[in-house]
Parts: C-alpha cells; structure tokens; sequence
C-alpha cells in the first residue's frame, strides 16, 4: 500500500500546480482578460441590456398576432443581461484575435454564457422536458469541449465517420446540422406563413377564397423554400437527390394518391371559387355552412352544430347544392293541403297573410303560392317564399309559417283533411241478405 500511495510523490506534484497557478496569477495577462471581462459586464448590463429591451419589446408589440415569434422574443426578453453580455463578450474575442492577444478565459466566459443562454431558451421554447433536457447536456458538452479546446477535433472526428451514398456523403455531423437547419428554416417559414394568414384574414379589399388561397400557397412555397435553403446551407448537393426524390415521387404518389387527389382538389376549390368559407352548401345528407376550406379537408357545420370534416375530393367528383354561390336568396316551397269542402281561394290569401308575417321572409321577392294538383283526399297548394339567410337553417322559417297557416284555418273555418277512402260492394248477395247488411250498417252508424 506505501508503494502505491507515495505521499512525497502526491505533495510534490501538489506544489508543481500551485507554482503553475502562482505563475499564472502573476500573469498580466490574465489580469487584464479579467478587467475586459469586467468591463464587458458593466457595458452590457447598464447600456446595452435596456437597449435590447426596448427593441424586444416593439417586437412583441408587432407580433402580438404571431405566436410563434412572440414566444421567441418573450423568452428573449427574459435573457437579454445575460444575451447582451454574450454579444458583447464574443466581440471582445474577435477584436483580441485580431490583434493577437491572449483569450483563454475569454473564452471560457463565453462558452459558459452559450451554454446558459440556450439552456434557459430551450427550457422556455420546448414544452417538452426530455427534448430540453436533452438539449441542455448537449449545450454544457459543446461549452466544456469548446473550453478544453477539443470542439474542433470532436467535429473532425464526427466528420469522418461518414457513408457515401452515390454522390451524397453523410456523416453524424451532416445529420446534426440538417436537424439543426431545417428546424430552424421550418420554424420561420411557419412564423412568416403565420403572418401572411393572419395579414390576409384582415384584408377586406379580397374575397375569402383568395385569402385562403394566397394563405395556402404562401406556407407551401415557404416550407419548400426552407427545406431546400437548410440543405444547401449544410453542403447538400441537391442534384444528388435527384434519383431518390424520384423513386420516392413514384412510392408516394401510389400510396398516397387519395392525399394528393384531395391537395389538388382543395387548390382546384380555391382557384375556381366554387365553393368558398361563409357558403351554404348541401352534400348529400350533409346541410350546412363552410366554416374552414383547406388544403385536404372542407369544414361543414350543420344546424345541430356538427362539425364535418368533408375531403374536397368527394366536393369535386359529387354533386353538390351551393344554396349560396351567386347570392344569399333562396326559395322554399312549402306544401299545403285542403279539403275539397273548403273555399280554395281564401286559403291561398291566408296562406299569403300568413307567410308576410314572418321576418325571415323576403317581401321582394313576394311569396307565391299555386294549386298543384287535387290530390286522393286534398286540394294540394304550394306556398313558395324567398329567405337571404340559409345559414340560419331552413325548418325554422318552414315551421313558423305552417303555425301561422293553422292558426288562420281555424279561425276562417278552412279545414285540412285526413285520408280518406271510399268503400264500393258489389252485391253477390241476394236480397235478404242485403237488407240485413244494410240495416247492420245503419245501426252502427246510429250507436
């Protein structure tokens, strides 16, 4: 055990590093990385720090609207001392290097800062604490490599480790920047998109489908945009996925021909404007009003608030009943039966009085109403009126204007018949027979 434990051994290296910690604390240098340091500090905190305040807060103010970049500058905001001495402390670097004064723990102080700043942002952006948390070991990594001076030599070797995929070369450094990039491309296109939607969706001077239209269009360009700027800005040579895109074109276009059938659909709806957000429409069983045209899906709310979700595929190749394409105004016909007993002409005016007294009902045009028809046990009339609003449903107005109609029947005497059937026998019988018959007949009609 005493010649695994050197005591003289351990105290002499001891006093090596404390005559190397001596040294170094004697150093000028040293000193003045402090004072720099210092100054750094007191110029972010005091000056530089309200400065960014200021600015974040006119941001935050601009996209009130914008969840996305509101959350960013938010949690900016939060940070800035701490943001605004990092600035201020890798600017110090870049100005030592120039004139070639030493940076080590200039260094050091940023790197930690780094780590800080993205750990703090991390746990305020991701909502999930395994991702953040996966985040921050990784950021405290980076900053105690970049401190030892082992983060260079770390990317060399992750560089090397790569697979040559045709003319693609693809390395664990390669994936991490492509992850790295295009969430960060994916997450502005998303932001701008954003705005463009909630800009367009202000705009009164367009109409509806032109501003889902330009909505769509603007966040498809946008994610496609990102996606090929992220892998250019990592060294991807676009030609060299050229054969894979196509291959994968082909697989997608077999297994997702109905998604792309409705993508194509919804781009057909919203240029041809055949159907639009606000439009009262009927597909088979299916009544009620656009409330959402997307992409993929149509948004139909029915009367009994019901959402249906209606791929635009079956809108295109199905027939469908606009009740509001060219305008608001929509005619009902509402069958009326009387009995043949009755004075047809004074229903036909009741019904007329009877219908005006409806709000919902238009007086321009004037509601109608004609004989169809003499039915088995009726005189069938039609009343036909005129409503400019068939979001609010049609069986409300239905129903208040048969209410009135039976209140003004009974009070004039007309009256609505039930079925009925009229009984002929042919006598096989003889005389007696039929007289017992009758006189039968007679009695019961009598009790």
């Amino acid at each position: 055990m005493e010649n695994m434990i050197d005591i003289d051994v351990l105290v002499a290296k001891a006093l090596q590093f404390l005559e190397k910690v001596q040294a170094l604390v004697m150093q000028p240098a040293l000193w003045l990385q402090f004072a720099v340091i210092a100054a750094v500090f007191v110029v972010a905190r005091w000056i530089l720090a309200p400065l960014l305040k200021r600015l974040l807060d006119a941001l935050i103010e601009r996209t009130a609207r914008v969840p996305n970049f509101r959350r960013v500058w938010l949690a900016l905001g939060q940070n800035r001392n701490t943001i605004a001495w990092l600035m201020l402390q890798w600017l110090a670097i870049k100005i030592s290097s120039q004139f070639g004064w030493p940076q080590g723990l200039l260094i050091t102080v940023a790197s930690l800062l780094t780590a800080w700043v993205l750990i703090n942002l991390a746990s305020t952006l991701i909502e999930n604490p395994g991702v953040a948390r996966v985040l921050a070991v990784l950021a405290w990594t980076l900053a105690a490599l970049n401190i030892f001076g082992l983060l260079d030599p770390t990317m060399e070797i992750l560089d090397s480790w790569a697979v040559q995929i045709g003319q693609l070369r693809l390395s664990p450094l390669t994936v991490v920047k492509v992850g790295l990039s295009l969430w960060f491309a994916l997450w502005l296109a998303n932001g701008i998109a954003g705005m463009v939607e909630r800009r367009m969706a202000r705009s009164q001077g367009s109409s509806a489908t032109t501003r889902v239209l330009v909505s769509k269009l603007t966040r498809i360009s946008l994610v496609t945009l990102a996606i090929l700027v992220a892998l250019s800005a990592v060294g991807i040579d676009l030609t060299a996925l050229a054969v894979f895109s196509g291959a994968l074109g082909v697989g997608l276009g077999f297994g997702l021909q109905k998604i792309f059938s409705n993508l194509v659909s919804g781009l057909i709806l919203l240029m041809d404007r055949s159907i639009k957000p606000g439009d009262v429409i009927s597909l088979g069983p299916t009544y009620g009003w656009v409330n959402h045209l997307g992409l993929r899906y149509t948004s139909v709310i029915t009367r009994d608030a019901i959402e249906h979700l209606i791929p635009n595929e079956e809108l295109i190749v199905q027939r469908v009943e606009n009740w509001s394409f060219s305008d608001n105004l929509v005619r009902l016909r509402i069958p009326v039966g009387i009995s043949y007993d009755s004075d047809v002409r004074l229903a036909m005016k009741l019904c007329l009085e009877s219908a005006v007294q409806i709000a919902r009902v238009q007086k321009d045009p004037e509601p109608r109403i004609n004989v169809t028809g003499f039915g088995d046990s009726s005189v069938n009339l039609e009343l036909r009126v005129w409503i400019n609003d068939p979001q609010q449903g049609r069986g409300s107005v239905i129903s208040d204007v048969l209410l009135v109609i039976w209140d003004k029947f009974h009070e004039h005497g007309i009256q609505i018949p039930f079925p009925q059937r009229d009984l002929h026998l042919k006598s096989v019988l003889g005389e007696q027979e039929v007289s017992a018959l009758r006189q039968a007949l007679s009695s019961n009609e009598a009790s």
